[in-house]
């Protein structure tokens, strides 16, 4: 098929705005992506929603996401709301026969990533949840060489990303909704490892996880009145050490605020090689010499965009969801990457609640409600 995707927009706050933009470019331009069709918008601040509505020339609005739903001509819906309203209104969607694409995280707890996860096969719908990290360059030809054997035997992957003093709200962006359990249900591991997390989780092939160990901290210090205002209750630093099948094991560090300047990283090793993502450089051994090497990737993603017509479907989540939808390239499996990196999520924060491992089923019979508000 190729007509143009008719979506339904459900949620047009500081993140639904980008995704707008991701497909319909800026206001009055060329659209980023051509057979988007955004029909209509949805957003409980009716001003906002008219206004942005007005701003792209969208005819209709909505404050009452079902009825969005009942409309027969709407072939998937956008969902960018905060994270507590991934799973309610994704199941919703996806029974009402749209195509969901969902913001990052799958959801604030695994057990409603799951539910989500389910209730797309059971429906037959699709699935695709905002991985951004998975569609650079790098990632992409980081994933060929893991793929090709080039690493030989893999066995541990890690990944640290810092930032010096960026927590949402009290350091200067950002809502309130970011800091609060009731409406993020979570901090830094929900904003900024999730990328992170399902990276590496796509590189390795979406192995199974055995067992997690993690810890979380909230330290450093903040403006009295921002974390009064926000009722910052999430962590700004999470860590975790995850056992999975294939005897591989991956550490993961993420902080919004720490005293630090660790580089930010992603790296997976081999038997016969290692790497890191970004910058990609591959490290190996020939001849019995050490060698450090690096890849001309502005030439080869040239070639691959001349010579292969799939390739411009993988340019970044949203243009891949067009392309998927219209039957141009088979769907990445974002919604099996974004589970299990909410199964490694809950791993942590599980852990740091009862201060030992936890293994997969302990992860998945836990009810974030009793631990996590």
């Amino acid at each position: 098929m190729s007509d143009q995707v008719r979506i339904g927009m459900i949620g047009v706050g500081q993140i639904g705005k980008r995704h707008v933009q991701g497909y319909l470019g800026e206001p009055g331009g060329p659209k980023a992506i051509p057979d988007a069709n955004i029909v209509a918008i949805c957003d409980v601040n009716e001003a906002e929603a008219r206004r942005v509505a007005e701003l792209y020339g969208v005819k209709d609005v909505y404050t009452d996401y079902k009825e969005l739903l009942k409309r027969d001509d709407i072939q998937s819906v956008d969902v960018a709301l905060h994270n507590r309203f991934h799973m309610p209104v994704t199941v919703d969607a996806l029974e009402a026969g749209k195509n969901v694409y969902c913001e990052k995280p799958m959801s604030w707890a695994y057990r409603e990533a799951v539910r989500m996860y389910e209730t797309a096969k059971a429906t037959g719908k699709m699935l695709h949840i905002q991985l951004g990290t998975l569609y650079a360059t790098e990632a992409k030809a980081a994933k060929r060489l893991i793929d090709e054997g080039r690493l030989g035997d893999i066995y541990f992957a890690k990944s640290v990303h810092y930032r010096r003093r960026g927590r949402p709200w009290v350091d200067g962006y950002g809502s309130p909704a970011f800091v609060n359990t009731a409406t993020s249900g979570g901090g830094a591991m929900l904003d900024m490892a999730v990328y992170h997390i399902a990276r590496i989780v796509w590189l390795l092939g979406n192995p199974e996880v055995v067992s997690v160990s993690g810890k979380t901290y909230q330290k450093i210090d903040m403006y009295a009145d921002r974390r009064e205002s926000g009722r910052y209750n999430v962590e700004e630093l999470g860590m975790g050490f995850i056992r999975m099948a294939n005897d591989i094991v991956f550490s993961m560090e993420e902080s919004w605020a720490i005293h630090a300047k660790d580089p930010n990283e992603d790296r997976v090793y081999g038997s016969k090689a290692g790497l890191r993502v970004e910058p990609l450089e591959y490290y190996t051994t020939m001849s019995d010499l050490e060698l450090d090497g690096q890849f001309d990737l502005r030439a080869a993603e040239f070639r691959w965009l001349m010579c292969d017509p799939t390739y411009q479907y993988y340019a970044n989540s949203q243009v891949h969801w067009i392309a998927a939808q219209q039957g141009k390239v088979p769907l990445l499996d974002t919604a099996g990457v974004a589970l299990k990196t909410a199964l490694i999520s809950e791993g942590i924060y599980l852990s740091n609640m009862l201060g030992r491992e936890v293994t997969m089923d302990e992860i998945a019979a836990a009810d974030a409600d009793t631990y996590r508000l």
